[in-house]
């Protein structure tokens, strides 16, 4: 059973950072994307960023410039540093991966349980 575990997060006034680390619960064969997710009070689900096997990153437009997403293969957790916060940003942050934990099993989408951001002064 793989369970993502996010750390990070909380109350920061505008215009100051927050920094979000996830890490898988177990040993991963492969994780082709990692990312974050967003979602606000009375929206959907929205992408933040995500960051490829080999490095490639994408980001949302409200985002880009602000946030870096990161991550750390060998220790299979992905990283959001985030700066310049905005009241807009005020959502739950949901780590993401998509991966196969062995060989045997198949590539699955694995979500964290969701952390509070809050901007406000």
């Amino acid at each position: 059973q793989v369970q993502l575990v996010e750390s990070g997060g909380g109350l920061v006034q505008p215009g100051g950072s927050l920094r979000f680390s996830c890490a898988s619960s177990r040993s991963m064969l492969v994780i082709n994307v990692m990312g974050w997710y967003r979602q606000a009070p009375g929206k959907q689900r929205e992408l933040v960023a995500t960051v490829t096997s080999s490095g490639s990153t994408n980001y949302a437009d409200p985002v880009k410039g602000r946030f870096t997403i990161s991550r750390d293969n060998v220790k299979n957790t992905v990283y959001l540093q985030m700066n310049s916060l905005k009241p807009e940003d005020t959502a739950v942050y949901y780590c993401y991966m998509n991966g196969r934990p062995t060989a045997w099993q198949p590539t699955t989408d694995y979500w964290g349980q969701g952390t509070q951001v809050t901007v406000s002064s």
